[in-house]
């Protein structure tokens, strides 16, 4: 984005922008969210930033009406250099790991990553987690009821007393003046999720209506419920969309808080919060659909975990979307763990040393399907850590649909095609479509042809 679009959806209050750039006023000293409410200050008095990192490396404190904290997550760098948005995602969601663990994992040295850094954000590795951190420090702080204590342990923080130090070096903040107190009971935690318009709410509600497994999801006109466990967490959650305010209310529970930031963006991925899709929509206009065939927003309804989209995708083979879901319940009824004290969402989806242990006899189905079902599970229970459904195409009875279907529902890959698919093959026929042309937005071009028909 160049300075006179920055400058126009900052006039317009565009909310399509939100995310996507920041406002700093120098007469203030404040950093604010395109939709920011305040009156709308001179053009000489503003300074633009594609990051809040930026922006707080230049002296400016977020503003506390519009809070910068909640802005869906920028994709201004998608496209410049893949390096720099895969180390962004990486010091984001893990920061306990330190620039060479990052630099090891990425296959560069730290120098070079300090460099891209510079290059791309201008500021290092470290400033940007110490930023994440404190922004989602600052979203627990506004929106939740933990303690300082627990938030800066949720945070990555090693005390509350860092935090607090933190807080007032680079946001010239302190707990008390951010704290927004709510009276929530018992283990239950709410947050707001925004997302950057179009968002096709209908389209990912109606996908996952029809493939809900009772007792471990459900699914409302406007709302999308679920068990879930964690590595050793095990809770549930609520998303109830507030379409005029752009965003998701979540309702949490966990057994404790140390995996919250994990899950929350685990949370972002399954309903795909984080997807500009005025990118997506020029990905899918070169296929040879016009802007009327397309559905505005679509997005790819996620799957908790890998290991249930492969599942999923097993027991689906060959068989009806309701005789598969069917299966998919009997299997969460007979091997998931109960979840105490919930009316509707009583059960969790089984771990995979369960599945890996059952002879499944309460399957009704062919017996090489179960032993794909148990080698699958036997495969992750041994390598847990393992994110790259390929390895399974050595598995017995497990083929490229069901690794692609994995991999674009438990792990949201965007550029996933089914182009095996029947009803794939039907739409593209009647509407002579280029399909490699939608590259990298393959799965997105999937679920607009499912839409579609």
């Amino acid at each position: 984005m160049n300075y006179q679009t920055w400058q126009q959806a900052r006039l317009s209050r565009d909310r399509r922008f939100d995310g996507r750039f920041f406002v700093a006023v120098k007469t203030t000293g404040i950093f604010c969210r395109n939709i920011c409410p305040a009156n709308l200050p001179k053009e000489e008095n503003v300074e633009y930033y594609a990051h809040a990192a930026q922006a707080l490396d230049h002296g400016y404190r977020p503003c506390l009406r519009c809070r910068p904290d909640s802005a869906p997550s920028s994709y201004a760098w998608l496209g410049v250099e893949t390096t720099v948005v895969r180390a962004m995602k990486l010091l984001r969601d893990n920061p306990e790991s330190g620039l060479d663990s990052i630099a090891q994992r990425l296959g560069i040295s730290d120098g070079y990553l300090r460099k891209l850094f510079r290059q791309h954000l201008g500021v290092s590795p470290k400033q940007y987690q110490l930023t994440e951190q404190l922004l989602f420090a600052k979203k627990l702080l506004h929106e939740t009821s933990l303690s300082v204590e627990q938030v800066a342990l949720t945070a990555g923080f090693q005390s509350a007393r860092r935090l607090q130090q933190n807080l007032k070096d680079t946001l010239q903040l302190t707990p008390t003046q951010i704290r927004q107190q709510q009276s929530q009971e018992g283990k239950q935690l709410q947050l707001y999720l925004s997302y950057t318009p179009d968002y096709c709410w209908r389209q990912v509600r109606d996908f996952w209506q029809v493939r809900a497994v009772p007792g471990m999801e459900t699914v409302t006109d406007d709302s999308y419920a679920r068990s879930f466990s964690w590595q050793d967490d095990k809770g549930y959650l609520s998303a109830e969309i507030e379409p005029e305010r752009f965003r998701f209310k979540v309702t949490l529970s966990l057994q404790n808080y140390q995996s919250l930031r994990f899950v929350l963006q685990n949370i972002k991925r399954v309903l795909d919060l984080e997807t500009d899709y005025s990118i997506v929509k020029e990905g899918l206009l070169q296929t040879g659909l016009t802007t009327e065939q397309l559905t505005p927003g679509i997005r790819i309804p996620g799957v908790w975990s890998l290991f249930e989209a492969g599942c999923r995708a097993i027991l689906g083979q060959q068989v009806s979307v309701k005789a598969a879901v069917n299966k998919v319940a009997q299997l969460t009824e007979e091997l998931g763990e109960p979840l105490p004290g919930e009316q509707q969402l009583t059960r969790l989806f089984p771990t995979p040393e369960a599945v890996a242990k059952s002879e499944l006899a309460f399957l009704k189905m062919p017996e090489a399907r179960k032993r794909a079902l148990r080698a699958l599970a036997q495969y992750l229970h041994d390598n847990p850590e393992d994110n790259s459904p390929d390895a399974w195409l050595e598995i017995k009875g497990i083929g490229p649909w069901t690794v692609a279907y994995a991999k674009m529902r438990g792990l949201s890959e965007p550029d996933i095609w089914l182009g095996t698919d029947l009803v794939i093959k039907k739409q593209i026929e009647q509407f002579s479509l280029q399909t490699d042309a939608a590259a990298p937005w393959r799965s997105y071009l999937t679920f607009q042809l499912w839409d579609h028909a």
